[in-house]
């Protein structure tokens, strides 16, 4: 993947006295002009910054400290000029993150900051301006000023607990700057599937059988290598991915639960795996030194034994949800997704519902419906294990 880059590393009226509370983002507008698109962030105070570009598809990204988001607006409704769409969240611990998604190739023209001035606080302004495909992917002048924005602390992986617990990871799908699907009244993805994973966590933790890990447990991005790298590094004995889809048509309900395969078993498998697949790409991620990690469909690495033991726990899970909660037709499939690509670690997807879908928007809300859907995943677990036991 080609990457275009323009780094500008800025001081936003960066205070002399150090301030210890978060900054605060209080609201973000955009504005068409006839020669540029403006981006306007209001802050509580001055930050250092970051701003990049990357291509394929065409993104802005903005690097902050980590910001309180407390903006008014719905930051992904707002597009303008050459801006079709914008995102913001925690990208890794201790910051931020805003990514512009473009509708054509776009120059950065300036990045300036205006102090306070009578009813207006820190404004963080960008103007971007329309140019060729060439020209940026030529744009690679870099502009630093002190202070630097902090470097990124490193992704933590658990380190491996040696006694006889079954290791169960859990993802929640999405985050921080990555908000998943926004569901029918505005439910992002992101926080539904947190809220399951860590009532699932909760779950399994009562029993002494099993230590169950997070991949986040926050609204933080988490990129999908260092997802499968929290199961690898913790020598897991499952992998368990939630997610909350949505779909074009908004009357498909119901759960399914997803393994992986070079091949989609139906042109919905295929549509929800690309995507879950994009999320590196919807957080502002460079790429192009990961193509073929990302991109493509690694079965030959993959384990026969690893993947047959993943079927067997999604066909488990089936049987535990049938009777209780909606299934899809054909409630297991399979399709390339990438946070299912660990080599040795059984892992499967399950796609609670359909935000897309009203009815099932609320359900999943519901503390009740979340209960029954844990209720049955742990279940799920516990007949899995079993068997395995037995098997031996």
């Amino acid at each position: 993947m080609i990457r275009a880059l323009a780094v500008l590393v800025g001081l936003l009226g960066f205070a002399s006295t150090a301030v210890a509370d978060v900054p605060i983002a209080t609201r973000a507008r955009l504005g068409e002009h006839p020669d540029k698109t403006r981006v306007v962030l209001e802050l509580s105070r001055g930050v250092p910054y970051r701003v990049f570009t990357l291509a394929d598809p065409y993104r802005v990204v903005i690097d902050l400290p980590e910001i309180d988001w407390r903006v008014p607006e719905k930051m992904q409704d707002l597009s303008a000029g050459v801006i079709k769409g914008m995102r913001y969240g925690l990208f890794t611990p201790g910051r931020s993150r805003v990514v512009l998604d473009l509708e054509s190739p776009a120059r950065i023209k300036s990045v300036f900051v205006l102090k306070p001035s009578k009813d207006y606080p820190f404004r963080f302004v960008l103007d971007l301006a329309a140019t060729s495909r060439e020209a940026f992917l030529q744009a690679t002048e870099a502009i630093n000023s002190d202070p630097p924005l902090p470097a990124v602390q490193a992704s933590s992986t658990p380190t491996p607990v040696p006694d006889q617990r079954l290791t169960i990871i859990i993802d929640a799908g999405h985050g921080g700057v990555d908000p998943g699907t926004i569901g029918a009244s505005g439910t992002y993805e992101k926080d539904v599937t947190l809220s399951y994973a860590r009532a699932l966590k909760e779950r399994l933790a009562r029993s002494p059988k099993y230590r169950a890990i997070l991949t986040r447990n926050r609204d933080v991005y988490v990129t999908l290598a260092d997802r499968r790298q929290t199961a690898q590094h913790a020598r897991a004995d499952l992998f368990i991915a939630l997610h909350a889809d949505a779909h074009h048509r908004a009357g498909i309900r119901g759960a399914s639960v997803y393994t992986l395969s070079d091949k989609a078993s139906d042109e919905l498998a295929a549509e929800l795996a690309d995507d879950a697949n994009r999320s590196d790409i919807i957080a502002g991620i460079d790429l192009s030194d990961q193509t073929t990690l990302v991109t493509e469909i690694l079965i030959d690495l993959a384990k026969r034994e690893t993947m047959n033991l993943s079927a067997i726990y999604a066909s488990t899970l089936i049987r535990e949800f049938d009777g209780q909660i909606r299934l899809l037709t054909k409630p297991h499939r399979s399709a390339g997704f990438v946070v299912l690509k660990s080599v040795d670690v059984p892992s499967v997807l399950v796609e609670l519902g359909f935000l897309s879908n009203p009815e099932e928007e609320r359900l999943l809300l519901s503390p009740k419906f979340r209960r029954r859907i844990v209720a049955s995943i742990a279940a799920a677990v516990d007949r899995y294990f079993e068997a395995q036991r037995a098997s031996r």
